[in-house]
């Protein structure tokens, strides 16, 4: 009778949330679960921009700083027709050896330093702008939230079922989950950022060619990884194979830029 009584929760649960915050992806068109408004998107990612940037010190590499703004108000101009809800563009780099990047809601990107050296010129940082302007215009960052109120409220229902009250045990619920939904989920979102990103980059007038090699150059500069099967983030040769199997559609739209 418990075990029912849980199973259907969740199914309910997942259910009503899936009726009241359903959304689609650009491009990819995959369906979605999206719980918070894009108000609420673009306030949480303010305060994290502030928080991240306000503390850090900005970089005084002129060549590099033009490089992330060049790229970034040319990708943002294409993604213009792609967005949920208005952003409020804004691009920074940090003087931070860290090989790294994102994109919050909302709009608000910051490079670090680390990662320009990879990138090697502004095509290269096109490669990196496209791919974290697709985490945002997608609402992955809003998908991973709905996400884990679903994951959560399921780990509580099955740690009951199998009457795990010892934290141990609901320890290793949580990792079994982890490892069942939430990581292959995150997967999901960086390929997605990766197709995106490269159709993004080639309607700004970025030869998506070069993302493969960009990729390539990241892998190289990496330390030993996890299996993909544990990873958040796909194989290196996943990611490149991908690329190409999506460049016949980027260059349709690099074609056309170059005709405007």
């Amino acid at each position: 009778m418990r075990f029912v009584r849980y199973l259907g929760a969740v199914l309910v649960l997942v259910l009503s949330l899936g009726l009241i915050g359903c959304g689609t992806t650009p491009y990819t068109n995959r369906s979605q679960l999206l719980l918070l408004s894009g108000d609420q998107e673009a306030s949480l990612g303010l305060e994290a921009y502030r928080e991240t940037v306000g503390a850090a010190r900005l970089s005084s590499n002129a060549r590099w700083t033009r490089m992330v703004k060049n790229a970034g108000t040319r990708i943002a101009a294409v993604a213009g027709a792609d967005m949920p809800y208005p952003f409020q563009w804004e691009f920074n780099l940090i003087a931070d050896p860290t090989v790294n990047a994102f994109c919050l809601p909302g709009g608000k990107v910051a490079f670090y330093e680390g990662i320009m050296a990879v990138c090697g010129d502004e095509a290269g940082v096109a490669v990196v702008m496209g791919h974290e302007i697709a985490h945002a215009i997608a609402r992955h960052g809003n998908e991973r939230v709905s996400q884990g109120i679903v994951v959560q409220a399921s780990k509580e229902g099955v740690a009951e079922l199998l009457g795990a009250e010892d934290e141990v045990t609901r320890q290793a619920i949580s990792a079994a989950l982890g490892i069942g939904v939430t990581l292959p989920f995150s997967r999901t979102h960086e390929s997605e950022a990766d197709h995106i990103g490269l159709l993004l980059m080639a309607k700004a007038g970025y030869d998506p060619r070069v993302a493969p090699g960009f990729w390539e150059r990241m892998n190289a500069s990496g330390g030993r990884r996890p299996p993909e099967f544990l990873s958040t983030h796909p194989h290196p040769e996943t990611r490149v194979a991908k690329l190409r199997e999506w460049m016949p559609e980027a260059m349709e739209y690099y074609r056309a830029s170059q005709q405007d």
